[in-house]
């Protein structure tokens, strides 16, 4: 019984990984975008200074946070134009999806409640759940600043990159709004340092 069940866990953690791959494969730019906020994630979180067994989570999780984006049509990820409001839903769903996935297999639970609350606000006007400050567990808070960080200043199919200075503001301007204004100010900090 429990090779099956050690054997199923290693079928899952295929599954995952074949997952990764197709979605990398069905947009590049999701692989180069994960593997930053991977980066990104793992560099505040030593920052800040969280125990090593805690920062190389967020190895994983980084590259992990956008797996729920498999099931979202290529087209809504690669517009060009401002979503429908029936697309922004869709895109809505990948934190709920990427849990669904992950937790699917036993060693990938805990990192599943991270990834499905990677969209949730300070102010409690994120999503799916809609939880508020502290609800949202820290790994989520930061991957949250790493990922938008990242959007803002990459290219993107619909606008172009910010520079890290306009980044860095604007990640100040939504502390306490968006993100938790502690984490917020220091991750700034950080990436202001960066220039």
């Amino acid at each position: 019984y429990k090779h099956k069940v050690i054997e199923n866990e290693g079928m899952r953690g295929n599954t995952i990984n074949a997952i990764i791959s197709t979605l990398h494969e069905k947009n590049p730019r999701e692989e180069q975008h994960s593997k930053r906020v991977s980066d990104i994630s793992r560099q505040f979180a030593k920052r800040i200074g969280l125990p090593a067994i805690e920062v190389s989570r967020f190895k994983i999780v980084g590259l992990l946070h956008d797996i729920g984006k498999i099931a979202i049509e290529e087209g809504i990820l690669n517009k060009a134009g401002p979503l429908a409001s029936q697309e922004m839903e869709e895109i809505r769903r990948h934190p709920e999806i990427g849990y669904r996935i992950l937790s699917s297999s036993y060693e990938m639970q805990e990192l599943a409640e991270c990834i499905l609350a990677h969209h949730e606000r300070w102010d409690g006007n994120g999503y799916p759940k809609g939880l508020k400050g502290e609800q949202i567990p820290l790994v989520s808070r930061i991957i949250a600043l790493a990922d938008c960080f990242d959007a803002m200043t990459s290219v993107r199919p619909y606008r172009g990159a910010m520079s890290v200075s306009e980044a860095v503001e604007e990640i100040r301007r939504c502390a306490g709004t968006q993100f938790d204004p502690v984490l917020a100010t220091q991750f700034a900090d950080l990436m202001a340092g960066k220039r």
